[in-house]
């Protein structure tokens, strides 16, 4: 989903009604966590620090130039938040102690050469497309994806557990959605070649059949 700027405007309202009842220098924070910015199908995508003042944006390019693993990003304090001169030195110094998330220096280099490589979100909805129109047909049922590269599809028995363990069969890895905290649905990810998403399609097929 991608929150449209109604909704973020009354976030931030609710926000500041509560900062009102704290200690001035101790605001709610939001973390505006953006890696999938550029990867939409036509919606708008806010900018959240305009609508809130107390907002940080952390950014990787893992996701906008399909770069998985490398975790190369950053993390920005606006001048426009009003603790942005406390914020700054103390995202400095997470950093560095902890040394583990600096990113390789032959990958900063990359992204150097990269950054203003756009996202290929053209080969993203082609498979969202062919996912979703064959996945209907076959009866299942799924939230339309506004963005990023990922299905949430509703199970065909309520133990989405139970129903993962049986598309392995079929040679199909989904995850299940309890660990996102909502049971008896499915999360796909369709950031494969499209050759792949066809490819699947007929046992997506013989796993709805099952259930029949």
């Amino acid at each position: 989903a991608v929150y449209t700027c109604d909704t973020l405007t009354r976030l931030a309202n609710v926000l500041r009604e509560a900062n009102a009842q704290r200690d001035p220098e101790n605001p709610i924070m939001l973390i505006s966590d953006e890696p999938y910015r550029e990867i939409v199908y036509g919606a708008e995508v806010p900018w959240v620090p305009s609508i809130y003042e107390h907002t940080i944006v952390c950014y990787s390019y893992s996701k906008s130039l399909s770069l998985p693993g490398e975790r190369v990003g950053w993390i920005l304090v606006p001048n426009t938040n009003p603790q942005a001169a406390r914020l700054m030195p103390a995202v400095a110094g997470a950093a560095r102690t902890l040394g583990f998330v600096c990113a390789p220096a032959l990958f900063q280099r990359v992204i150097i050469d990269c950054i203003d490589e756009p996202s290929d979100v053209e080969a993203y909805a082609r498979n969202r497309t062919a996912l979703t129109d064959a996945l209907a047909e076959y009866g299942y049922t799924y939230v339309e994806p506004d963005g990023a590269f990922y299905l949430w599809v509703k199970a065909l028995e309520p133990d989405a557990n139970a129903f993962c363990e049986r598309a392995k069969k079929y040679e199909l890895l989904a995850v299940p959605s309890d660990s996102f905290g909502m049971p008896g649905w499915f999360r796909l990810g369709y950031c494969v070649s499209y050759e792949t998403i066809i490819n699947s399609l007929p046992a997506w097929k013989q796993l709805a059949d099952e259930y029949r």
